[in-house]
């Protein structure tokens, strides 16, 4: 019973743990003979005869340990378990010391292990403080009145914790990335939507409307309650000055302040808002993209995507309030000026090789274009549409709605030179056409053909003269105005120079035509009629020239135009009685004793020049 219980009370669990269990039930049952010398044993408050003592647990916990597979493979082959305990044990130990050999030889990638989750440790330490650190940068920008350039050169000076960042912790890189894209892009918002606001309010309040055209009537008048103009209708279509915001000095200059401007009361027309507008645009965008490009590290269309990840805001609400001002704009020579200016502004990006405006840009000419097309249509209609016995008292001197078309035509030539344009060209050439038209419609209405001439005449030397001002010599418009000029000046010469002297000239061209045919012959019996000519011409060419002199400078508002008639008309009247000369010398007639009453050539050359108008 005792023996039971001993062996019972070893609970083994591992194959050692049953290996020694064994052996201590084999010990037992070996010192049987000896158990009676054994000395009482004390089991304290433990009664084996009590009948709380649960024996079927006892069973179980030795039936346990006998069928374990080791101390059954021992009791079946006889084996000592007390030298196979010990071999056991002997096994187990050059187990272990195999391991810690095992131990020694990877001690070295263990150490270097241990560094790493140091490293490691460091690593985390770092991404933290250099987030916090760029993010306290782009928060300063946030401050009111901030200059934003200042943290940005801070941060580019830091630019390599940014690039420890992505390759360390992407994530936290692509923080760092949302955070600044979410900041300049309100940044940039806020203060172009303040900016373009304060600009309108320093814009020209008189502006052209849909009455502004070419072809309308001076004498047309707007409602009753509409506003005096505080210039006229004409200075719509003229350039003046406005030309000069496109010099280099002007196109890139400081752009404007619009509370300084104000408290100068200054306004400005539109392509002056614009240009210092888009300037600014210019100016932060490029310097935004290089920003970008270097800090974070990105080309090619990532650039262009995280550029307009910031700036896209902006650049649509540029657009927006571009089209509303364009829906209503009817100053023509305005738009032509904010078209160039972005010509030009496109040119200045493209020199810096900086494409981040590129879609902007062609998105706003797309905007400018059919919007100046369309006004100058709607001013070639006006043309079209004119009603000569609505346009006042009859002048022969220049129209205004000529003017009008000089002054207009003249400012985008000069503008379009610099940048040639086909769609201009095309343009002012259905705009030339319509003039030239109405300049014939006009001068049919008077009704004299030496009126008419005057008409003609002061029309295109107005024209011409006003063109030459800003356009090259050999433009289009120069030389289609310099031929109509011509022909109707040698019109008008021939006109005028008719009724004092027309019966000379006449006998000249018949004789002239005759003596090319060697028929000279059929005039041998005009001899009076000749003799009248020479003496009439004589008689009275002093008086008629100067008469001619005065009619020609009061018909011609030009000064210098009604000197050159003059000059031409006169040397026109030389070439003349020089052909009379020589008809007369002539055989047929050299007979004539009223040949001798002619006036010596030179003679009259010098005296003509006597009645040539002085500057």
């Amino acid at each position: 019973m005792a023996e039971a219980l001993i062996g019972g009370a070893v609970h083994i669990n591992t194959s050692a743990d049953s290996v020694t269990g064994a052996m201590a039930c084999i010990t037992l049952h070996d010192e049987k003979s000896n158990f009676d010398v054994i000395p009482p044993l004390n089991f304290g408050d433990l009664d084996i005869t009590t009948d709380e003592l649960i024996l079927d647990e006892v069973d179980i916990h030795i039936q346990a340990n006998l069928e374990d597979d080791l101390v059954k493979e021992a009791l079946k082959t006889g084996v000592d378990l007390r030298q196979y305990s010990r071999q056991v044990e002997t096994e187990l130990q050059q187990i272990e010391q195999a391991s810690i050999k095992d131990y020694i030889k990877e001690s070295q990638n263990i150490a270097s292990l241990h560094n790493q989750i140091t490293a490691c440790d460091s690593i985390l330490e770092a991404v933290t403080k250099i987030r916090e650190f760029i993010l306290q940068k782009i928060y300063s920008f946030r401050k009111p009145m901030t200059n934003y350039q200042i943290p940005q050169n801070t941060l580019l000076k830091y630019r390599f914790f940014y690039q420890f960042l992505l390759a360390n912790e992407r994530t936290v890189a692509k923080e760092i990335r949302d955070e600044y894209v979410d900041t300049m892009s309100k940044i940039y918002l806020s203060y172009f939507k303040s900016y373009s606001g304060r600009l309108l309010k320093v814009q020209y309040e008189d502006v052209a409307d849909k009455d502004d055209l070419m072809g309308v009537e001076d004498t047309a008048k707007k409602g009753f309650f509409s506003k005096p103009s505080l210039k006229s209708r004409n200075t719509i279509f003229t350039l003046g000055q406005r030309g000069a915001i496109l010099s280099p000095a002007e196109l890139e200059g400081p752009i404007l302040i619009p509370h300084a401007a104000q408290r100068g009361d200054s306004r400005y027309p539109y392509e002056t808002l614009f240009r210092s507008q888009h300037y600014a645009l210019l100016d932060n965008g490029c310097r935004e993209f290089l920003f970008l490009s270097d800090f974070f590290m990105v080309a090619g269309n990532s650039a262009l995507d995280l550029f307009n990840s910031i700036m896209g805001k902006t650049l649509s609400i540029f657009l927006k309030n571009l089209s509303t001002y364009l829906s209503d704009c009817y100053d023509s020579i305005a738009v032509f000026l904010c078209i160039h200016i972005i010509l030009r502004f496109r040119a200045i990006v493209a020199k810096r090789n900086i494409p981040a405006l590129d879609k902007y840009l062609e998105a706003v000419l797309e905007l400018l274009w059919p919007r100046f097309e369309l006004i100058l249509e709607m001013n070639i209609q006006s043309i079209r549409n004119t009603d000569p016995q609505k346009l006042g008292v009859l002048d022969t001197r220049p129209h205004y709605i000529t003017r009008r078309y000089a002054e207009f035509s003249s400012a985008i030539v000069s503008i379009n030179q610099t940048f040639p344009n086909e769609r201009t060209n095309t343009l002012l050439g259905q705009l030339q056409i319509e003039v030239e038209n109405f300049v014939l419609k006009m001068a049919a209405e008077f009704p004299s053909r030496r009126d008419q001439l005057i008409f003609l005449i002061n029309n295109y030397d107005m024209m011409l003269s006003v063109l030459m001002e800003r356009a090259a010599d050999d433009s289009k418009e120069v030389e289609s105005f310099q031929q109509l000029l011509l022909a109707r000046t040698q019109e008008f010469i021939e006109e005028i120079l008719s009724p004092p002297f027309g019966g000379m000239i006449a006998f000249v061209k018949e004789s002239e035509a005759l003596m090319e045919k060697g028929q000279l012959d059929k005039l041998k019996n005009d001899e009076a009629r000749i003799t009248q000519l020479v003496r009439g011409f004589s008689g009275t060419w002093k008086q008629s020239v100067e008469a001619l002199s005065q009619d020609v400078m009061r018909s011609f508002t030009n000064f210098k135009n009604g000197t050159s008639i003059i000059q031409g008309a006169l040397t026109q009247l030389i070439q003349y009685y020089h052909g009379f000369h020589k008809v007369l010398s002539q055989p047929t007639f050299r007979s004539l004793a009223v040949r001798s009453e002619l006036i010596n050539l030179h003679h009259l050359m010098v005296e003509v020049k006597k009645h040539k108008p002085n500057f």
